[in-house]
């Protein structure tokens, strides 16, 4: 049986799957190391602050809920690398690869900072008597930073 013959390859397509992949361990980070290392905040800890047995348990459920989340974006980014090795599909370069996970990582960090911050205040960085320069520092750094980082390592300023 002969192999498909695929039209040319788009530039995005290749970098798919490592923007997956940083979409997902950026999730798998912020709630291994914000929920439960630091323990800064929860998934809806600003909605239901964990005072009590009860809200603490809808909280950990919540966490369980996004964890599961990024668990399955990254699957799906391993998933999509590994299809276009098994089609023998142009893979991305190094250099791409670690950029663009970066770029997903930041990006991830940037909707999760707009979304649940600010738009649905269902948590904050850290639940501090003032939360804001948390929350920006959050977008600047490891939204909007990591994704000027990535953008800089896929365009080779960092190339030998």
């Amino acid at each position: 049986m002969s192999r498909p013959v695929y039209p040319p390859r788009a530039p995005l397509r290749p970098l798919a799957g490592p923007l997956l992949l940083g979409i997902g361990l950026g999730g798998l980070f912020d709630g291994i190391v914000f929920h439960q290392l630091l323990q800064w905040h929860n998934m809806v800890s600003t909605v239901l602050p964990p005072t009590d047995a009860a809200a603490l348990r809808l909280n950990v459920l919540a966490d369980g809920l996004f964890h599961a989340g990024a668990y399955l974006v990254t699957l799906l980014g391993i998933f999509v690398l590994w299809s276009r090795t098994r089609r023998r599909l142009q893979l991305p370069s190094t250099r791409e690869f670690i950029g663009t996970l970066l770029f997903g990582w930041g990006l991830f960090n940037s909707v999760e900072g707009i979304v649940n911050h600010h738009v649905l205040k269902l948590h904050n960085v850290r639940e501090v008597a003032d939360p804001m320069p948390w929350n920006i520092g959050f977008l600047v750094i490891g939204g909007a930073g990591l994704m000027l980082l990535g953008a800089w390592v896929i365009r080779g300023r960092l190339s030998s």
